[in-house]
This record gives structure tokens, C-alpha cells and sequence, in this order.
């Protein structure tokens, strides 16, 4: 089964007057990256969130930034710092000695230089929210899943019809390399003609032997059982359920490697126009390859 690396998601849960949205992304990466941005009072929980987006995911850069939102009635709590208003309370005693002031000091007074009366961020067990977390990243995960299936099945479509073009043409140049000592023969005769100018008599035996000699250098047999070989795999790791990105890379290095040694191997300007064209759709599935998991 093929899937993009790439895709966006984002879920909302609410439990207890506590609302917790996640929003990810996800990028290409030769491993699992997994990226979070997640409030103070959660860090603990980051092993346990790591745990999960690795049970959906098993390779790229993944970006998740997690909201806690607590309305309920303790969400909102204050104290008073009682050294920081003695402070502020003699200081203004000390101003109303010295400058024999008669007001009586107040509460405005105390609370104009700030600090005095501070919110207190409600502290909450980690665990105790940790429920709503996971039923909020899982449904994220899940939408992320989606979103990543559908994009591998354009890709799958892509590479099923360049694979499609890779084997028409390897077929086409096994017809041609069943021939190739027939070829080989009658070119023989023509330079021999050429380089005698008719003046010498052939021996057929010879030139059956050098012939040989020639298509056994030029034997590209093997080379395309292999290839063949390496089309089939690559198409079998498409249709399995776990992800194959780092196989199907590894397949495309050694296609790569068996048409450069045909390439090579045979002397035939119609099969070296295949091989290039070859060569071309293995490229552009190089690059899709990049972008699956």
C-alpha cells in the first residue's frame, strides 16, 4: 500500500470543560521525526504522544502543536504575594513619615505599583488529561491517515503506468536480444566485405564463431531476468500493507543498474533509444518514491 509522507490534519475533543485541539503536519524525511509543541504543564506526556503518532506512522517529519483550553471554575485562580506588599506597604509608611502625609493608606495604594494580586496557572494532574489527549490525537492521526492514503493512491496510479511502460519496452528489447546473433553475422559480413573488398573468401565456420564471441559479450539475458525480477517485487511491495518507501528505493537503484549494463552491453540504436526512454520513467519515479512513506 502506498502512501504520501505528506498531509494536514487537525481534531478537536472536549471532556470535563477541557478542550483539547491538536493540528499537524506532516513533511518527507528519510526517518520519523516527530515534532511537538505542546503547553509547559504537558512535557511528561511527550513520551506517551511519541509512542502514539509512531503506532500510524512510520516515517517522515511530523508537526504537531497541542492546545489545552480549561474552562471549568478552577481554571481561574489568584493569590496575594504577601512579601512584595509588606514591602510596598512600609515603603509607604516610610513616604508618609517623611513627608507627613495624612491619608491613611489603601488598598489602591498597595495595588498601583502591581504584582501584588498574580493569577495562578491551576495545576492539573498531566495524567488525568491524558484520555482526552489521546482521543483527540487519534482522531487527528486518523484524519492525517486519510489525507496521506489518498495522495498514495494518485502516486500508486503514477507508477503502476510508468511500470507498465518499463516492461512493455524490456519485452520489446528481449525480442530484439534473441536476434542479436543473426545480427551480429550479417554485420560481420559487411565489414569483411568492406575491409577486402570481396577479394577474400569468408569461412562460415569462423564467422559463426566470431559471431558468437561477439553476442556472448553482448548477452543481456541475465540483466533482464533481473530487471523483470526487480519490476515484479516493486509492484508486490506497492499492494502490501506495511510501508515499503525504503524497499522501493532500493529496487529503483537496481534498475537503474541492470538498464545501464544493458545500455551498455548492446549495439543497437533502437534499443538505446528504449533504454533512454527507460532511464527517463525510472527518474520521474525516483522522485515520487521520495515523497512515500
Amino acid at each position: 500500500m502506498i502512501k504520501s509522507m505528506t498531509g494536514y490534519a487537525a481534531a478537536e475533543k472536549t471532556a470535563d470543560a477541557i478542550t483539547v485541539t491538536a493540528d499537524m503536519r506532516a513533511y518527507n524525511h528519510r526517518h520519523l521525526d516527530i515534532v511537538l509543541r505542546i503547553p509547559p504543564g504537558c512535557m511528561v506526556l511527550e513520551d506517551k504522544i511519541k509512542a502514539l503518532v509512531a503506532e500510524h506512522i512510520a516515517r517522515g517529519r511530523v508537526e504537531i502543536r497541542l492546545q489545552i483550553k480549561d474552562e471549568s471554575e478552577q481554571a481561574v485562580a489568584f493569590e496575594i504575594d504577601l512579601p512584595r506588599a509588606r514591602a510596598v506597604y512600609s515603603i509607604l509608611e516610610q513616604l508618609q513619615a517623611e513627608f507627613d502625609l495624612g491619608n491613611d493608606i489603601s488598598i489602591e495604594h498597595l495595588l498601583t505599583p502591581g504584582g501584588i494580586i498574580r493569577a495562578v496557572e491551576p495545576v492539573d494532574e498531566p495524567g488525568s488529561l491524558w484520555e482526552t489527549i489521546k482521543a483527540c490525537l487519534n482522531e487527528g492521526l486518523e484524519g492525517l491517515e486519510r489525507m496521506r492514503q489518498k495522495e498514495g493512491d494518485f502516486i500508486a496510479d503514477d507508477l503502476s503506468a510508468r511500470l507498465n511502460f518499463i516492461e512493455q519496452s524490456t519485452a520489446e528489447i528481449r525480442q530484439v536480444s534473441q536476434v542479436v546473433l543473426a545480427q551480429y553475422q550479417e554485420r560481420l559480413k559487411e565489414r569483411i566485405a568492406v575491409l577486402t573488398r570481396d577479394t577474400a573468401e569468408i569461412d562460415p565456420v569462423r564467422l559463426a564463431q566470431e559471431a558468437a564471441f561477439l553476442a556472448d559479450r553482448s548477452d543481456i539475458s541475465e540483466e533482464i531476468v533481473r530487471a523483470e525480477s526487480h519490476v515484479k517485487q516493486f509492484r508486490q511491495i506497492m499492494a502490501a500493507e506495511e510501508p515499503g518507501g525504503r524497499k522501493l528505493n532500493f529496487l529503483l537503484q537496481e534498475l537503474n543498474r541492470e538498464y545501464n549494463t544493458i545500455g551498455a552491453k548492446i549495439g543497437h540504436a533502437d534499443t538505446s533509444h528504449k533504454i533512454v526512454n527507460i532511464k527517463s520513467e525510472l527518474e520521474k519515479i525516483r522522485e515520487q518514491i521520495q515523497n512515500v512513506e
